[in-house]
């Protein structure tokens, strides 16, 4: 039996200032959710979003569509 863990990443924009979220993107392809948690807290609680989810929120971040202004 082969346990599972999530293998944690964070943009390569982020700096060591410490306020960065890591995200976890391998088990989307099996059990179809993202894991975010804070990089300051790496013991703490974790934040599994659906893979649909985060993969809409990134095309939205690319596309710079939050209806804001700049």
């Amino acid at each position: 039996m082969t346990t599972e863990t999530p293998r944690w990443c964070k943009s390569s924009y982020s700096e060591n200032g410490g306020q960065c979220v890591e995200v976890a993107t391998n088990f989307a392809p099996t059990h179809t959710t993202v894991s975010i948690r804070d990089s300051k807290n790496p013991t703490g609680p974790l934040l599994n979003i659906p893979a649909t989810a985060f993969a809409d929120f990134i095309t939205s971040i690319n596309a710079e569509d939050f209806g804001g202004t700049k």
